[in-house]
């Protein structure tokens, strides 16, 4: 009776283990041990979608054309696995979200704090009324006048606009000092060895460059970082091209570059403060 009692206590302690460890921390460290540390978060999850369109397939079983629905959030959650495992190799490696659940904006930026991230690096989609943009653009935090990025910050920035405009700009303005020096090197060499990959791999993709913009979870995040929009779901033909996992590997591939070219370029200071600047005499 006590040998049974004594192994039934002992599988709930592992189930509860199992549970808090997976459910209520979702940034499971997936790497070798390593002074760099990057946040991969993929945009979206739970009952947030992202962009949502439909894709027709032909079914190997069929030669019938089926019609799916592509949501920008499993889309994110594709390239955050696959980046992962070209990163975890050099890098100690974090998502703020490993399966299908709701994490906000605050939460999201937070972790990169309680982690203690070197880079924050958030995976997006974009969708569009005008079904023949198509391509992929790159984002760091700082200063603009460009509409269309304006349209961009609404979309990714929805979630936080009941919140007060003064404490947004005074959040941002101190972000953008800190982080945008280094953030947009990261972005340069991400974007250009991302471009450079994918277009090795044959897909046509067309490049809609690196580009400022007033995206609140970078300002959040307080450390270097990047917003990637990784093709037009709103596109038909791009849409196609960017659910294949063959892409999306490529895609992957080429950010992974990027990143690591960063690092051997100028490592930045831990806490985002866009690395060291030489001093004049």
């Amino acid at each position: 009776m006590m040998m049974a009692l004594k192994k039934y206590s002992f599988l709930l302690l592992l189930l509860f283990f199992i549970f808090f460890h997976f459910y209520c921390f979702p940034i499971i460290p997936c790497a070798k041990a390593s002074a760099d540390i990057i946040l991969i978060d993929p945009g979206h999850g739970g009952h947030d979608l992202g962009a949502i369109a439909k894709l027709n397939i032909t079914a190997k079983s069929s030669p019938k054309k089926t019609t799916i629905t592509i949501l920008e959030k499993d889309l994110s959650l594709r390239l955050a696995l696959l980046l992962r495992e070209e990163l975890q190799e050099k890098f100690t490696v974090y998502l703020t979200r490993l399966d299908d659940r709701y994490v906000s904006l605050e939460d999201r930026s937070s972790l990169a704090d309680k982690v203690k991230a070197t880079l924050f690096i958030s995976l997006h989609f974009n969708s569009t009324a005008d079904h023949t943009a198509q391509g992929i653009e790159t984002y760091y935090l700082d200063n603009h006048q460009d509409k269309a990025v304006k349209k961009v910050e609404a979309i990714e920035n929805a979630e936080i606009s009941g919140t007060s405009p003064i404490v947004n700009h005074i959040l941002i303005d101190l972000a953008i000092k800190m982080t945008t020096r280094a953030s947009k090197d990261l972005a340069m060499l991400v974007h250009q060895a991302s471009v450079s990959k994918i277009h090795q791999d044959k897909y046509p993709i067309k490049d809609r460059g690196y580009k400022p913009g007033l995206l609140y979870v970078l300002a959040l995040s307080k450390r270097p970082g990047i917003l990637i929009e990784g093709g037009f779901m709103s596109n038909s033909k791009e849409l196609e091209r960017i659910h294949s996992d063959s892409y999306l590997k490529s895609y992957a591939k080429g950010i992974a570059v990027g990143v690591k070219k960063f690092f051997e370029k100028k490592p930045p200071v831990l806490g985002g403060r866009g690395g060291a600047e030489k001093k004049k005499h």
